[in-house]
């Protein structure tokens, strides 16, 4: 059975309706219309553009059997380690200390988008050889364009086990996830957790909308251009005040409306007596997960990040019956407003035999420290356990 690997350098040299027929988990971040978005505001760039901007430079890798998309594999040729979110400086000045080149790198994984899901797109009922054909294609890829190595970011557990047979050295990294119990209300969430949560929770939400006339879900196809305007410079002002990259170039959250109008909620919030929109957040929704990601706000009013960014996006996951929620890298304050510890898997390869060697004992201890960190964040976790009932 011969499945043919190609590449093109633009998601728009790949019909939409194929791409999005594989296999994208819960996950809308690697689907057409999410890199139309990026490559339309220039967020991402082609391989053959020669200005090359972003430091993100797309090769989009088919498999083909009988003229018939059955797999695909979104990379990235990078010249720098933004945006990435798990972080490899730590080995780029290893490796510049050695001696070594570090950049360009091979990438595979959603553009400056920390959330888990396949980077193996692959068809329902593709031949069994098509995941092979992808990781020998992505190989053959970090050689034709020099690339010091080859790195799988917020790929899938079942992934990671795929990769690490193939030769790639398995990294364990973490995340706080809510995952929805069956609750029926916020209230029925709140129940949940231990007393002083509880109390805690609902404190931080009454402060908060004690400045708030109200704050609405808006699906990105019924945004208005000043909606988008607004939730564009929330974004900038974020990245600004907190020292921050602006990964994302101006023009992202338009076209992305226009490309996932259903999957693109954002949050605004009009504030009290005057009516004006001071906050805002940016949500991708799918039937099984919600993701939370960039939120920013004109005026300060203490705990509306919490309100905006997470307790709404608990109540809708609520409210839809989704099963995950999603709200980003890192946080520990996170594990107090009910989400949990969670696990993320990368794989890696390093050309340099000695670097690699290196690196990858350094991945194994790091996994242990990892587990023991899950382990002890767990058990100081916000539910109730049995004894509390």
């Amino acid at each position: 059975m011969v499945i043919e690997v190609r590449a093109v350098g633009s998601i728009a040299d790949v019909d939409a309706s194929a791409w999005d027929a594989l296999d994208h988990g819960p996950s809308p971040f690697l689907r057409h219309g999410f890199l139309t978005a990026l490559e339309e505001s220039r967020s991402i760039d082609p391989i053959g553009d020669k200005k090359r901007r972003s430091g993100w430079n797309a090769v989009y890798l088919l498999a083909e059997h009988d003229k018939r998309l059955v797999g695909a594999v979104a990379a990235f040729v990078k010249t720098h380690s933004y945006g990435e979110y798990i972080f490899d400086w730590g080995w780029a000045n290893a490796a510049e200390r050695a001696g070594l080149r570090y950049y360009p790198k091979l990438v595979i994984a959603a553009p400056a988008t920390p959330a888990t899901g396949p980077r193996l797109l692959v068809a329902p009922g593709a031949p069994e050889q098509t995941r092979e054909a992808l990781v020998a294609g992505v190989k053959a890829l970090a050689d034709d364009t020099e690339c010091s190595s080859i790195h799988w970011l917020f790929c899938t557990e079942q992934e990671q086990a795929l990769l690490e047979a193939a030769g790639f050295f398995p990294r364990a990294s973490l995340q706080f996830h809510w995952r929805n119990r069956g609750y029926t209300t916020f209230d029925d969430f709140l129940g949940a957790l231990k007393s002083r949560k509880r109390k805690q929770l609902r404190k931080e939400r009454a402060r908060a909308r004690e400045h708030v006339e109200r704050l609405a879900w808006v699906a990105g196809g019924e945004a208005s251009e000043d909606q988008l305007d607004d939730l564009d410079r929330f974004y900038r002002h974020t990245c600004a005040s907190h020292g921050g990259r602006d990964y994302l170039r101006r023009g992202f959250f338009h076209a992305l409306a226009k490309a996932l109008p259903r999957e693109m909620q954002m949050v605004e919030v009009l504030a009290k007596g005057s009516g004006r929109r001071i906050a805002g957040a940016l949500f991708l929704e799918t039937p099984h997960a919600l993701y939370g990601r960039y939120w920013g706000a004109d005026a300060h009013v203490e705990l509306l990040h919490f309100e905006t960014a997470y307790y709404a996006g608990i109540e809708r996951a609520i409210t839809r019956a989704l099963p995950l929620f999603e709200a980003g890298a890192q946080g520990e304050h996170k594990l107090l407003r009910g989400f949990e510890p969670a696990r993320t898997y990368s794989a890696h390869w390093i050309r340099h035999a000695g670097l690699a060697a290196a690196i990858e004992d350094h991945c194994r201890r790091e996994a242990a420290a990892v587990a023991q960190e899950i382990a002890g964040l767990t058990e100081y976790g916000p539910y109730r356990n049995a004894e509390e009932e």
